[in-house]
């Protein structure tokens, strides 16, 4: 499991590193900025510049933001690549890392421009209140604080917990994959339950929590350790069960209670694929476009690509229907979900989720790896479906 992880990491990393060296602009997120060998980027300059006020607001950045900063390799047979502090932000004009100093926590800033995405803030402070922000079902990722940027007033800055990819790493067993699901869908029926659209619930607006993690990742490379000693360890779901979180509200809208079934004019999120979307301007019903996003995902990321799900891809074909007017509602989705889940033997939820690509050696490995998990579980009477019942991080 850790070997295919670090393969994939690898892989990415490597690609980014050949970008780095070249020099070249990586526009990611519709970003575009130029790295510079482990110097700051432009974007990241604007960080260094607010270091203190958000020190001053109760937040760390790392060294690497400091005023102050010196490299660590400088005068040193280090490469900048394997130094911690030698790796730019990924998404460095909206989003970086820090330390909570009252606890340590480590969160997730987000740099929002009013102008461009007015009701961010609103929707993710009305999830993150009570009573809605103790209920389980909410999935909708918790803001801690919103910080009005200093001589900026276009601009705040959301705190939010720390989460990683939702898919990395690979996931273990069907059973692991089944509780993803239902988080998923519990989330987005939660969401519209209280007439709020996503709009954009495609993979990468889908993350986890941090429980599967033995060690503290490096928030640039999470395959590694956050001081860079060595490779990140952690455990499988079933192990620690993560919880699923919807992230990014830019694209959201909530509706009045009175408005049965409100049109919107198509908005490309991610996701380029919605049918209601191609050749057309017609407003639409975002909540059925919902459906296909998160249909869509799930279809992607592991009916496509592996084997072992064909007892959910006909509710997913339902799901990413071409008339949206056809697809089941999240209401819908979810109770017939719940059936399928019910339907599903032990035997099953505990098989291994197996990569289409995955060749005849890996498979061995991987293989007994997993039986030797297997069988520690049952005789542990570990529940097949791992599941967490507090909602906190």
């Amino acid at each position: 499991m850790r070997h295919s992880n670090r393969e994939a990491d690898n892989a990415a990393e490597a690609e980014r590193q050949r970008a780095l060296m070249a020099g070249l602009e990586l526009e990611v997120f519709g970003e575009i900025h130029t790295p510079r060998g482990g110097q700051l980027s432009n974007p990241e300059y604007w960080w260094r510049d607010h270091y203190q006020w958000l020190k001053n607001s109760g937040y760390l950045l790392r060294p690497r933001y400091a005023p102050d900063w010196t490299p660590s390799w400088q005068g040193t047979k280090k490469d900048w690549c394997t130094s911690q502090d030698g790796r730019s932000a990924r998404y460095p004009t909206r989003i970086l890392d820090g330390t909570r100093i009252l606890d340590g926590a480590y969160v997730a800033f987000k740099r929002v421009k009013k102008l461009d995405h007015p009701l961010e803030r609103d929707i993710g402070q009305y999830f993150s209140s009570e009573p809605l922000a103790s209920e389980s079902a909410n999935h909708c990722i918790p803001i801690y604080d919103v910080l009005s940027v200093p001589e900026d007033e276009d601009h705040v800055i959301l705190v939010m917990p720390l989460l990683r990819d939702y898919r990395q790493p690979p996931f273990d067993t069907i059973g692991e994959a089944v509780e993803c699901f239902r988080q998923l869908f519990e989330g987005l029926q939660f969401m519209h339950k209280h007439r709020v659209a996503h709009r954009d619930c495609t993979s990468r607006n889908i993350m986890m929590d941090t429980s599967i993690c033995v060690d503290a990742f490096h928030p640039v490379v999470p395959r590694m350790k956050r001081d860079f000693s060595g490779y990140a360890r952690f455990r499988t779901r079933t192990q620690r069960p993560p919880r699923y979180f919807l992230i990014d509200f830019g694209l959201s809208r909530r509706y009045d209670y009175s408005v049965a079934k409100p049109l919107e004019v198509p908005i490309w999120g991610a996701d380029k694929a919605v049918p209601e979307f191609q050749n057309s301007n017609e407003p639409c019903d975002p909540f059925a476009t919902d459906v296909f996003y998160i249909g869509n995902a799930i279809k992607k990321d592991f009916v496509d690509l592996n084997h072992g799900f064909d007892f959910i891809q006909p509710l997913i074909a339902d799901m990413v229907q071409q008339d949206p007017s056809k697809r089941p509602t999240m209401e819908e989705v979810v109770k017939r979900f719940d059936g399928i889940r019910a339907g599903l033997r032990s035997r099953k939820l505990r098989s291994r989720v197996v990569d289409i690509r995955e060749n005849t050696l890996d498979g061995v490995i991987r293989g007994t790896s997993h039986w030797m998990r297997r069988i520690g579980f049952v005789a542990r009477s570990v529940p097949a479906v791992p599941r967490r019942s507090s909602r906190g991080l």
